[in-house]
């Protein structure tokens, strides 16, 4: 039994930042009149998944082909490349212009820029690159987007502790250090770093980067057996308090939402985005919602019936959500579930 007091900069580092009640003063979100939000990472392809009302799948044969002497004509269509991690191309529409920005890049040097293209991506168009935080599921792909832009992709948005080396410790296993991302490498490269705790916008204002966002429901309660190193400790960190959120306001539909991992949970993260900009309204969540395992199923149940509650028309539940977590919530959100893959495109529309 551990009988020490806790150190206080390390319980500094780790602890939440709760906040209770709607905004005083909300911050004004320029909303938009189209939203694309375009998959380029994700756990899972399906090719044979079918269009749906505003999203465009992927199909076999995505890309214009690779060497394989084994066929005839010479050419195999391999489609999109699945990996554990999250990236996706957003692109908003405001007064007949179109702006781009990228979201995460994925687990492996390349994936990322595979599939992008694949897709037939032009990757000149992205204006910034977002880190929805610091783990290397979604940090991954700098390497192939530099080789595929031809120079560094600048500016990078993403929280100060981002930076910050962390493990895994599951109980009866090995602990598993995760990379860790090199401040001194990234701007080396000629990247602009743009390092926030608090809310950024984007694109003319038409974006907004959450920040930490506040954690205030009883039963989201950060990563077990996660670990951060403070003062050259290992120390519990739960809350990843660098887990941020990218929101846009489609004009006349409400608030969309698109997370990466959801350290800080998928509800907690869709109030904090109601209550920062003042909305009623959320239209869509999309993207990794950390469900999966047997410390995050326990809360699945509220979780469902907290987004229930809040009535989104649309959740694709994507990366970490999880195979138990995504059934419930098809059962329980019906025709508003939409599954999600790599190179689905999802459209928004005022």
């Amino acid at each position: 039994m551990c009988t020490e007091a806790p150190d206080p900069a390390a319980v500094a580092f780790s602890a939440p930042r709760p906040a209770v009640g709607t905004a005083v003063d909300p911050v004004h979100l320029e909303p938009v009149d189209a939203l694309t939000i375009t998959v380029l990472v994700d756990n899972s392809f399906d090719a044979l998944l079918a269009d749906a009302p505003g999203v465009t799948r992927a199909r076999l044969g995505t890309g214009p082909g690779e060497p394989a002497d084994q066929y005839v004509d010479g050419l195999a269509r391999p489609g999109l490349v699945a990996e554990h991690g999250f990236s996706a191309l957003v692109t908003v529409t405001r007064d007949g212009h179109d702006h781009t920005l990228l979201f995460d890049t994925g687990v492996s040097p390349e994936g990322m820029a595979v599939n992008g293209r694949r897709l037939d991506v032009d990757p000149g168009d992205v204006g910034a690159v977002v880190l929805s935080h610091g783990h290397a599921d979604h940090t991954g792909g700098f390497p192939g987007l530099e080789r595929w832009l031809g120079r560094a992709a600048s500016p990078l948005v993403l929280h100060p502790v981002a930076f910050t080396e962390r493990r895994l410790t599951p109980p009866g296993g090995a602990p598993f250090v995760m990379p860790r991302l090199d401040r001194a490498a990234l701007v080396g490269d000629g990247i602009e770093l743009i390092e926030r705790r608090e809310p950024s916008f984007l694109l003319g204002g038409s974006v907004l980067i959450t920040g930490e966002v506040d954690r205030t429901t009883e039963f989201e309660q950060g990563m077990p057996f996660h670990e951060a190193r403070v003062d050259g400790a290992w120390t519990p960190d739960p809350w990843i308090v660098d887990d941020q959120a990218l929101v846009v306001d489609v004009r006349g539909r409400g608030l969309v939402v698109l997370t990466g991992c959801g350290h800080a949970g998928s509800v907690n993260i869709a109030r904090h985005a109601l209550r920062l900009t003042g909305h009623d309204r959320l239209h869509a969540l999309l993207g990794g919602l950390h469900l999966t395992g047997p410390g995050f199923e326990p809360i699945i149940e509220p979780t469902v019936a907290a987004l229930v509650d809040l009535a989104p028309d649309v959740v694709v539940p994507a990366h970490c959500t999880g195979w138990r977590a995504q059934m419930r919530l098809a059962q329980a959100l019906g025709d508003a579930f939409v599954p999600g893959a790599v190179g689905s495109r999802y459209s928004f529309a005022a």
